[in-house]
């Protein structure tokens, strides 16, 4: 905790110059791995800023994507490039403001331009790193409709538009509507969403890839 120099002149003993002290000490110090400086009108001991790296230490908490959040991972990497309008259309309900910032810190999607209609909007894709992570070559990769089936992750209805744009026909309303965590986890510590649990084919294509580049790891 840093000391100003009345609270040092109090340790001391009667007499003592604290300044000539002081700045003794500060050269003394000023070829090791701490060095005294003045913080505020306080001094106290700091590494040296040339050593300071060495003991920096970061730590990556893994944080879970909502259930929302990846079911508009989901949409935008087998609807790429998609608008936000177009992922509200399929998911049946608005997004979050803070959804697609989130996901783009995650490194997972992109910006991938604008598409040449009225307003101009912003389009999103998925980027290498949404590739690397879940252990794809291409997007192409992504887990089909047969095997989604195979895997009991879709009913044997046909899924909506699944690799194409998304459809123009109306979207059922999800009948539950939760906040649970989806499982997916990623590194940076970043903020939650809070989006609403709205469960899809396209979230659950999304999970399964995932527990797939688990169990390869």
């Amino acid at each position: 905790e840093p000391l100003d120099e009345g609270s040092l002149a109090v340790r001391l003993p009667e007499g003592v110059d604290v300044p000539k002290v002081l700045l003794s000490l500060q050269q003394s110090y000023q070829a090791r791995g701490v060095n005294l400086v003045n913080v505020a009108g306080k001094w106290a001991f700091r590494t040296a800023p040339d050593l300071a790296h060495l003991l920096l230490r970061e730590v990556q908490a893994p944080r879970r994507l909502s259930r929302a959040a990846v079911e508009t991972l989901a949409i935008i990497a087998y609807h790429q490039p998609t608008t936000r309008a177009d992922i509200e259309e399929i998911r049946g309900v608005s997004i979050s403001r803070g959804t697609l910032d989130l996901l783009m810190e995650t490194g997972w999607i992109r910006i991938a331009g604008r598409r040449r209609t009225p307003g101009r909007p912003v389009t999103y894709g998925i980027t290498d790193a949404f590739l690397e992570h879940f252990g794809l070559e291409d997007v192409k990769d992504l887990p089909g409709v047969k095997e989604l089936k195979a895997a009991g992750l879709l009913d044997s209805s046909p899924p909506l538009n699944f690799h194409g744009s998304p459809a123009d026909n109306e979207n059922e309303d999800s009948d539950a509507e939760s906040d649970e965590d989806s499982g997916l986890e990623f590194s940076p510590d970043l903020r939650e969403d809070d989006e609403l649990d709205l469960p899809k084919e396209e979230a659950n294509a999304l999970d399964q890839t995932s527990d797939l580049d688990d169990e390869q790891t």
